[in-house]
């Protein structure tokens, strides 16, 4: 009987949602689903960080009616100073599962998931009558497309593509395509700098780096971490023997014998464990000093962002090789990125 009762609420509130009747455009979204959504869009659920940093970025934080519960945690405490009316918003579900009772409560026109969501999670989503959308940031064979850690042909074009590709579905589905647009001319510019400037530097002279995260895990090949250093014309050591996201030893560290250690900013202690823990003293990162926490531009996450690639680059490749970059002011680059697409100050570490 409770069962039944909890149906019929639903049905109740299913019968109430504004956007059956205006379901005239659909897309294709990054796991290849066919998505049919309302004409304009103006209530939206997020349940992946990526795609909400995204829509804050396009101006678009007031179409966002609830989010995912640990965005915080994701994003970085500090991100609630960019888009403080995100605390307002209804926060519920996460990467993999979603309370379909408050979720419909939300009225919501499109819900956008993460592309592993459980494929579950997204039928009963969509069995509610509610269009979901998955995102990736990747361009992924058939059969790869849902997958954490995929398999790829050629890493460079798959993220390239797919960073394009995204941005341009989140921002044509929310009805802000000159923003989307504006999100990826700007991330071109920021990486042409870069290129430019490290066209001619051999592989021999690359420095060798390592991605320091909590417990020992690391970033290699097949994430965009990797292209990240990549880009930046650093050598990343753990990219021959770990794919994805994954813990090592820390013998495998020592050997590895990283130049620079990079940290992301939402992993400060981290920081203060390697400085300070014996077994690291011998590595030259830490000998010399150059142990790096990241700025919160610099998100060095699976996933690409355009200010990672714009200006969080053009930051890590002036860490490996300052004398190239002496002109460059990160802090006059990323005010200029937080005065744009932010609408306020950049005010972290430099």
């Amino acid at each position: 009987m409770l069962t039944s009762l909890r149906q019929l609420s639903l049905l109740a509130l299913l019968f109430s949602l504004p956007f059956t009747a205006l379901a005239d455009r659909t897309f294709t979204d990054q796991i290849g689903r066919q998505v049919t959504v309302p004409d304009t869009v103006d209530r939206v659920v997020v349940l992946q960080h990526q795609t909400l940093n995204l829509l804050v970025q396009m101006n678009a934080t007031d179409k966002i009616v609830g989010v995912m519960a640990n965005w915080k945690q994701q994003l970085g405490e500090g991100y609630a100073r960019l888009a403080p009316e995100l605390a307002q918003k209804a926060a519920l579900g996460d990467l993999t599962h979603v309370d379909p009772e408050k979720l419909v409560a939300l009225h919501p026109q499109v819900v956008f998931v993460t592309n592993y969501a459980p494929r579950e999670m997204i039928d009963k989503i969509s069995d509610l009558g509610i269009p979901v959308v998955a995102i990736s940031l990747r361009h992924d064979a058939a059969g790869e497309q849902a997958k954490i850690n995929p398999t790829m042909v050629n890493e460079e074009a798959a993220y390239d593509r797919g960073l394009r590709e995204g941005i341009t579905l989140i921002g044509d589905i929310v009805n802000k395509p000159q923003a989307a647009k504006a999100l990826i001319e700007a991330t071109d510019r920021g990486r042409k700098i870069v290129s430019d400037r490290l066209q001619a530097l051999p592989e021999a002279k690359r420095v060798r780096a390592y991605m320091a995260n909590p417990d020992l895990t690391t970033y290699g090949s097949g994430k965009y971490t990797g292209l990240m250093m990549a880009h930046a014309g650093a050598l990343n050591v753990a990219a021959a023997t770990v794919k994805g996201f994954k813990p090592v030893a820390m013998e495998q560290v020592i050997a590895w014998n990283p130049q620079v250690i990079f940290v992301q900013d939402r992993y400060p202690k981290v920081v203060e464990q390697i400085r300070n823990d014996p077994r690291w003293q011998v590595i030259d990162a830490v000998k010399n000093q150059r142990v790096y926490l990241m700025p919160d531009y610099a998100k060095a996450w699976g996933y690409p962002m355009p200010e990672a690639m714009g200006i969080g680059e053009l930051w890590m490749a002036k860490k490996l090789y300052p004398e190239k970059f002496r002109d460059i002011d990160m802090r006059r680059v990323a005010n200029d990125w937080y005065q744009r697409f932010y609408r306020t100050d950049y005010q972290g570490v430099e």
